[in-house]
């Protein structure tokens, strides 16, 4: 399971968006797949997955670092868009370099 922010749906469905860029601890295996939701399936009314993906490759990176290549496949026009946007998710000071795991993925399902 891979939750996504509501406005991350249709990206990926559309096949724009390819990354994820993740937190915490390395949960995700080349090969592996995931079903997508955008609200956890345990939460109160349930929530049905959006699409299935497909773990392509997974590295780790510091936030900041990331290409414009990249910012584009995680479904945003540039680093400074993307970056306003992963700050405001996770409620991190707009300074913050930590490390994170990239993930690609490419859609197995709609």
């Amino acid at each position: 399971m891979i939750l996504f922010k509501p406005e991350h749906a249709a990206p990926i469905l559309a096949g724009t968006k390819t990354q994820t860029r993740r937190m915490g601890k390395r949960r995700w295996k080349v090969g592996s797949v995931h079903k997508c939701y955008t609200r956890p399936p345990f939460a109160k009314g349930g929530a049905e997955p959006f699409a299935s993906v497909e773990i392509i490759g997974v590295r780790p990176e510091h936030l900041r670092d990331i290409t414009m290549a990249d910012a584009i496949a995680e479904g945003y026009t540039g680093p400074g868009t993307f970056l306003r946007a992963f700050y405001d998710i996770n409620r991190m000071a707009s300074d913050a370099d930590p490390l994170v795991w990239v993930v690609e993925f490419e859609l197995v399902t709609p």
